[in-house]
């Protein structure tokens, strides 16, 4: 099972990134796939989340803000992130949940928002 990151960086507040995540060699097909943060000192939350069909959840804190897409062909999922501010500095991980159990995380990839 592989989830590899990619799209993390420096950026000015206000600015905009966007992360993707592909997994690959999963041994089931994939359910939910997430995005979840962890900033220096606090604990993992969760970001985004998207189901097979395409249901989606956001976290108060980035709604209105950040759009979550997948890819179920290519087993990818996306995180776009727009006005972003200091307190989005964190690592960014991706999530996925595959069907008949098994979850798994990516490696995370470092989002700093500079002010």
């Amino acid at each position: 099972v592989q989830l590899q990151a990619s799209g993390g960086g420096l950026v000015e507040a206000g600015g905009s990134l966007r992360l993707s995540c592909a997994a690959s060699r999963m041994p089931f097909s994939i359910n939910t796939m997430a995005w979840y943060r962890q900033a220096p000192g606090k604990q993992r939350e969760l970001v985004a989340r998207i189901t097979g069909p395409g249901s989606t959840f956001y976290a108060d804190s980035v709604k209105g803000r950040c759009a979550i897409s997948r890819d179920n062909a290519q087993n990818t999922v996306h995180l776009q992130m727009n006005s972003l501010k200091s307190e989005d500095t964190a690592v960014y991980y991706c999530y996925v949940d595959t069907h008949f159990g098994g979850n798994y995380w990516g490696r995370g990839t470092l989002v700093t928002v500079s002010s």
